[in-house]
């Protein structure tokens, strides 16, 4: 055992000697869990909430509308007192109900073909008077799903409809899929935008402006959100079939797109009509299936985010943040990691009485990162605030960083701790796309604010159109604790006009600087590529530094070690006796033909370092060797 050791620290895989006592001395690093708790929201056997729609009452009871076609009301859903919650069926019979809202004592309850009001007209707690409000085509396609509604100020309605699935996404099997529609107070469906694919979360913002985030596929090479004006084309044909219908507030065909493969950004310059996404969150990198969108007006309530938004993703059970900012008169911004963990997939959330969000899930047949089937959840912030970045915002030559804590000045000011780069995605018809056009963006000078909240970064390539990384990874607070996020993605449609920033000397940027290793794990020495496989037959790959790995290339937002996800586990990649190479070219250029039994396809992941994932093979297929190990104990155990 003893020369055990001695190996393991002559290959540098124990975190030993002088650099021990340093370690011991930095204080533990904080998680999400530290800030913002979930708090599950108890569930009597029986009841399957696959909820598809929520709506907080006055009175602080919980109105759910599920898959299952019923509605629920929640008594006392913030369990106070520790008490558990108790639970009235309100409705039922509905047709796949994908949205609730609660407006002047009744339920609107958006099902698959039409919007219903439902009343409890003698205060039994009891749907007795179902009205139709507004109702559309059909086709019977599975993926003609209805979405909403959310009312604006004017107490109109808003409705979302995916395209059908026929292959590549088709609208014009019933008319308006693929639309942004408003419903008036007479029930008239009013077409407002098109090229939606599948809308599963929009808002009406404080501003009356519409927001909607957009999932991967056709014509969409990765999760977005966009704001929708009336006229606007937001990038997918699906729903271009109807534009020839004469109350069609455009006149846009299929024909006219172009479908060469180049940025959306290009594309836009060729079609007026195509609205650029406000903020691209990177597929598998930030999520995989974009679901519900809510803006934070909480007065603090949640935490130091007032204003910005807090979006859910689906398929890897999770929160994520956008700020937003016009520039030009037109939105962009940024997103950010915020909150993983969810029990299933995060289909609604709304604001409860308290500034907390409940958040509705469901997993049945989409798959998600959280194993259950569904769930009810609210996520509370414990008044403890985070080292975040707050916002990163455009300059005429970079991006400003604000911070929620005053950052420590040697370590802002070190242009090793920042690591930039910028991407796009493919426009075409084919389902996603693989990242494009990468390339560095190189850090010209750092300017830290006198209050040290605020970083200005001044860089050499940016790019309109593109997704600007932005990962100040080696950042720490007064307290030298580093970020609990350390990256977040600016979408960068227009450059705002200003001065250039005055780099004094002391705030100039070598050329040759080099970014530095994340801190949200210990620097090791790194073991060559072509030593990897010796460490691997040997059962010693560096399971830290792989897991650093998996986290900083997002491989944990679909793969878990040995349960299933939204992708196969890696002890069920090992079984296919891939070697390092093969498993190189499949993260490269993946074939969902090899893994039928997963609805979610992985997309390409070029952009990841050939040296990273070699190690992450050579670990994968370690976990191969050790199960085959194990198994041959057990037998011969039992012989």
């Amino acid at each position: 055992m003893k020369r055990y050791y001695q190996l393991l620290l002559s290959l540098g895989l124990l975190g030993l000697g002088a650099s021990s006592g340093i370690a011991q001395n930095k204080p533990k690093p904080l998680t999400e869990d530290d800030f913002y708790e979930i708090k599950t929201v108890a569930i009597p056997d029986g009841i399957r909430l696959e909820a598809g729609g929520l709506a907080p009452m006055p009175d602080g009871r919980l109105g759910v509308c599920t898959r299952r076609g019923e509605v629920w009301i929640i008594e006392n859903p913030y369990q106070t007192n520790g008490t558990k919650p108790s639970y009235k069926l309100f409705a039922s019979g509905l047709h796949e109900s994908l949205g609730l809202a609660y407006r002047d004592g009744s339920f609107y309850c958006t099902q698959r073909g039409e919007l219903t009001k439902l009343t409890d007209t003698d205060g039994d707690d009891k749907a007795d008077l179902y009205e139709n409000v507004a109702n559309w085509d059909l086709s019977g396609n599975y993926h003609e799903y209805s979405y909403g509604p959310v009312f604006d100020k004017n107490g109109d309605m808003y409705l979302t409809f995916n395209v059908a699935w026929v292959g590549y996404g088709e609208g014009k099997l019933a008319k308006w899929r693929g639309w942004l529609v408003k419903v008036t107070k007479e029930g008239k469906l009013e077409p407002v935008a098109t090229g939606l694919r599948s809308p599963a979360g929009f808002t009406v913002n404080s501003n009356g402006d519409v927001l909607f985030g957009e999932n991967q596929g056709d014509w969409v090479g990765s999760g977005r959100v966009t704001h929708l004006e009336k006229g606007d084309f937001a990038g997918n044909a699906g729903g271009l079939y109807w534009t020839k219908e004469p109350d069609s507030p455009l006149k846009l065909t299929r024909e006219d797109l172009p479908d060469t493969g180049e940025p959306m950004y290009e594309a836009a310059k060729k079609v007026k009509a195509l609205k650029l996404p406000a903020v691209w969150f990177p597929h598998a990198i930030m999520g995989i299936s974009t679901a519900d969108m809510i803006e934070d007006e909480t007065n603090g309530k949640f935490g130091p985010f007032q204003g910005q938004y807090i979006v859910f993703d689906q398929g890897q059970s999770k929160a994520m943040r956008m700020s937003l900012e016009k520039v030009n008169g037109k939105y962009q911004g940024a997103c950010y990691p915020f909150r993983e963990g969810f029990q299933s997939g995060t289909v609604r959330a709304r604001w409860g009485n308290d500034g907390s969000i409940f958040v509705g899930m469901t997993s049945r047949g989409w798959g998600s990162t959280g194993k259950d089937l569904y769930g009810l959840q609210r996520l509370v912030w414990n008044g403890r605030l985070p080292f975040e970045m707050k916002t990163i915002s455009a300059r005429p030559d970079g991006f400003e960083i604000e911070f929620t804590q005053p950052v420590d000045a040697k370590t802002a000011a070190d242009a090793a701790n920042y690591e930039l780069k910028s991407f796009t995605y493919k426009y075409h018809h084919n389902y996603g796309s693989p990242i494009i056009n990468q390339e560095k963006t190189p850090l010209k000078g750092i300017i830290v604010s006198a209050d040290r909240k605020k970083v200005r970064l001044v860089i050499d390539n940016l790019r309109k159109g593109y997704i600007h990384e932005v990962r100040p990874s080696g950042i720490l607070n007064e307290e030298g604790q580093p970020l609990l996020h350390e990256v977040g993605y600016y979408t960068l449609n227009n450059i705002p006009d200003g001065e250039a920033a005055q780099l004094t000397e002391a705030q100039k940027v070598k050329a040759s600087t080099t970014p530095a290793p994340s801190t949200s794990t210990p620097a090791k020495k790194t073991t060559p590529v072509n030593g990897t496989k010796k460490l691997a037959d040997a059962g010693l790959i560096d399971s830290k530094q792989v897991a650093a790995l998996l986290k900083k290339h997002a491989c944990t937002s679909c793969h878990a070690e040995a349960t299933r996800v939204v992708g196969p586990p890696f002890t069920e990649v090992a079984k296919r006796n891939y070697t390092n190479e093969q498993i190189l070219e499949l993260v490269y250029h993946p074939k969902p033909e090899n893994w039928p039994d997963y609805a979610t396809e992985m997309a390409s992941m070029t952009h990841v370092p050939k040296a990273d994932v070699l190690k992450i093979a050579a670990w994968i297929n370690a976990l191969g060797k050790k199960k085959a190990q194990a198994d041959l104990n057990k037998l011969e155990n039992h012989d």
